[in-house]
């Protein structure tokens, strides 16, 4: 028998305690750049990877803006009415948020915030300072619901140093980044943000346990683990300047195991060094494997 469903609850909730733990739950991601640019070139023929990978950054990959052939509007009046929908019944209605609009507020903040560290006590203070009141256990009790719903996702931060992990300043990143920028756009203007945000969901989609790494002074955006493999992966917009390269190659100084460690950007030119991969981020995510 299979069972389908759109949020977390539907196994790990109420039907978990009829089932008794006789289930095995697969969780279904919108289309990776591989599964979309298969779609995307079987619509336009003569379309290229750079191509592709650009409508991937505005649209997602949510699979049904095939049948859209990838057009702007109708795309993204399908995204924000799907949206709306993951809102209001999987979030409003099954938890009974009283306060939607403090809800879509934190969606928001979110939603801008991608994949920098923000605790829900900072949250709550920057609602203050707009004359707002959200208590810290609130609002961490909707980011939950917003988990829940498989809208965003969490990820916790480790000391490299301590080998331990670290109870504040999460990262949160969206289930499909085309949604967020149907809903409020900036893409293109956060598109380093955007690209960490694609990475992290190929490493869910391939099976890895993932974590922010704190070494010293130096954040390293993803500690990737899955059975006896470990990858280490910096995403940046492009190495621009030595500044840039010295920065995101060296948050590896301190690290002195022979896992693989790469830095993704948009680069097209290979700037490999010291032992890190420099890899562009389209290749990256094409690869069929990183170690």
């Amino acid at each position: 028998m299979h069972i389908t469903g759109s949020n977390a609850k539907l196994l790990s909730g109420e039907l978990a305690t009829y089932l008794a733990g006789r289930y095995v739950e697969f969780i279904i991601y919108p289309f990776s750049f591989g599964e979309f640019l298969e779609l995307y070139t079987s619509i336009f023929q003569q379309a290229q990877k750079q191509e592709a990978f650009t409508r991937y950054l505005t649209l997602g990959g949510m699979p049904y803006l095939g049948n859209l052939r990838y057009e702007d509007t109708p795309s993204q009046i399908y995204l924000q009415d799907l949206f709306n929908s993951v809102v209001l019944k999987d979030i409003v209605k099954r938890n009974k948020v009283r306060d939607v609009d403090l809800l879509e507020r934190i969606i928001a903040y979110v939603f801008g915030g991608v994949g920098t560290t923000f605790s829900a006590a900072s949250i709550s203070k920057y609602f203050k300072s707009e004359n707002r009141v959200a208590a810290p256990e609130t609002t961490m009790n909707y980011i939950h619901h917003c988990m829940d719903a498989f809208l965003i996702y969490q990820v916790r931060r480790q000391d490299l140093q301590g080998k331990k992990m670290l109870a504040v300043n999460e990262k949160y990143y969206v289930a499909d980044h085309g949604i967020r920028e149907a809903v409020y756009g900036g893409n293109m203007k956060d598109v380093n943000l955007i690209l960490e945000n694609i990475v992290y969901m190929e490493l869910l989609r391939r099976g890895y346990k993932v974590t922010v790494g704190k070494s010293r002074s130096k954040e390293i955006d993803f500690i990737c683990e899955k059975k006896s493999e470990k990858l280490y992966v910096q995403v940046s917009y492009l190495l621009a300047s030595e500044e840039t390269i010295r920065r995101e190659f060296g948050a590896y100084e301190s690290i002195r195991d022979n896992f693989p460690k790469y830095v993704v950007s948009l680069d097209e030119l290979d700037m490999s060094r010291e032992g890190v991969k420099h890899k562009n981020v389209r290749e990256f995510l094409l690869a069929p494997d990183w170690n």
